[in-house]
């Protein structure tokens, strides 16, 4: 196949590529198979060996699932399954545990936005930035109505997932993707409290910080009074990436206002034009026409060397489940040539990237980095070496102005 016409802003390469780690993989029986690793999911060598294999891909960046409650089959609570994988460990820890192990892929943790608070999460975020010398991310989820029972600091009636189009579904999802929105903003004020030369570091003359330099961000809404500013110095990306899955509709709006990265979940072409041209309107309608957002496909990736192997490898597992495999995202099995295929043709439909959710771990990870990457950097269309540089800037995302700082103001001493 020829190399892809299809550009992307900010990238030399026009092809992005992350990978989402969960557990023992996607599929729900992944930790049954022969590499799997049960015994190591609440380590720390499981999840830095993940992150490795994904580093030695060349890949963009990791993300790792997380939430307040937990996993389940059911939308609304706690399923009570005994042959699935339940319990985890908190992502961002993850993510600042394996950052001094990493050099260059991208670390994105999930933290939840119902039931924590902005300042927590933004000095979290920032933490993880300045510990990975400028590879943190951030990607933002909004809790489930099950997950109020473990705080009992909020009451929402009854509202069943099951039923989406139910009563109070709607203005449970718009109530808190608008809270959601706010917390980001708050976020994002904190990050940008501290100037990036608030730090002054003298020990000669006794001046360590510039008071001047830190400043209150003096937010009021709906849902947060936060004063600020922040105790963390600014992020060494000055905004950490902030990234989101969005099935449409409320999910839509709040990446086009808020995000770097909008993860989606298209089945087709069609679905993939239909998406990106409502994520594209959103961001014309909140003024961020001329900003880089990446939209990215989510697809549930379980490879074979042939597709009969790919087949075989799903019917073994279909078996161990005793179910079919269904997700929210697409489900792709076959080989990586085949799916490379697939990739560029979503990509001239408007993608910048994918997210690809490994069905096994190791398996499919080891697969993606051994078998896609190769294939898509001999058409073209990835890199063959990392350079030396930030998330953001992998991204094309340029490093943000700070929204308090005095242009061309002179340097003073510090209060």
């Amino acid at each position: 196949m020829p190399r892809s016409s299809v550009s992307f802003p900010g990238s030399s390469y026009p092809l992005h590529l992350a990978v989402a780690l969960d557990g023992a993989g996607w599929h729900p029986a992944a930790w049954r198979e022969q590499r799997a690793r049960p015994d190591a999911l609440l380590t720390a060598r499981y999840w830095a060996d993940l992150v490795a294999t994904a580093e030695s891909g060349l890949l963009d960046f990791v993300t790792i699932e997380d939430a307040l409650s937990l996993q389940s089959t059911l939308p609304d609570g706690p399923d009570g399954r005994t042959d699935r994988v339940r319990g985890r460990l908190d992502a961002v820890l993850i993510a600042s545990r394996i950052a001094p192990l990493t050099r260059h892929i991208g670390l994105v943790p999930t933290a939840t936005t119902t039931h924590t608070e902005p300042f927590h999460i933004s000095k979290a975020i920032a933490t993880l930035d300045h510990v990975s010398e400028g590879r943190a991310g951030w990607r933002v989820q909004v809790s489930r109505p099950a997950e109020n029972r473990h705080f009992g600091r909020r009451e929402v009636g009854p509202v069943s997932l099951t039923a989406p189009e139910g009563p109070g579904v709607r203005a449970y999802v718009e109530e808190h993707f608008a809270e959601a929105e706010d917390f980001v903003e708050v976020a994002r004020r904190l990050w940008d409290s501290w100037e990036d030369d608030a730090e002054i570091r003298d020990a000669a003359t006794g001046r360590f910080v510039d008071r001047t330099r830190l400043h209150t961000v003096d937010f009021e809404g709906r849902w947060f009074r936060v004063r600020g500013p922040g105790i963390v110095p600014r992020p060494p990306q000055g905004q950490p990436l902030v990234t989101l899955l969005a099935h449409g509709g409320p999910p839509y709006r709040l990446g086009a206002r808020t995000a770097d990265v909008i993860f989606t979940t298209p089945h087709g072409v069609d679905d993939v034009r239909a998406s990106v041209a409502e994520i594209r309107a959103a961001q014309e309608v909140a003024g961020r026409a001329d900003a880089t957002l990446h939209v990215f496909a989510d697809i549930v990736v379980l490879l074979g060397e042939t597709q009969a192997a790919a087949d075989e490898r799903a019917a073994r597992l279909a078996e161990r489940a005793g179910e079919p495999f269904t997700s929210d995202a697409p489900i792709f099995v076959g080989t990586a040539s085949a799916l490379a295929d697939t990739l560029l043709e979503w990509q001239r439909a408007g993608l910048t990237g994918y997210r690809l959710r490994p069905a096994v771990l190791p398996d499919d990870l080891d697969a993606v980095v051994g078998a896609l990457v190769p294939e898509l950097r001999r058409r073209g269309v990835f890199r063959g070496s990392y350079a030396p540089e930030s998330l953001r800037a992998r991204l094309g995302l340029p490093r943000p102005a700070n929204r308090y700082a005095t242009a061309n103001r002179p340097a003073t001493a510090a209060r």
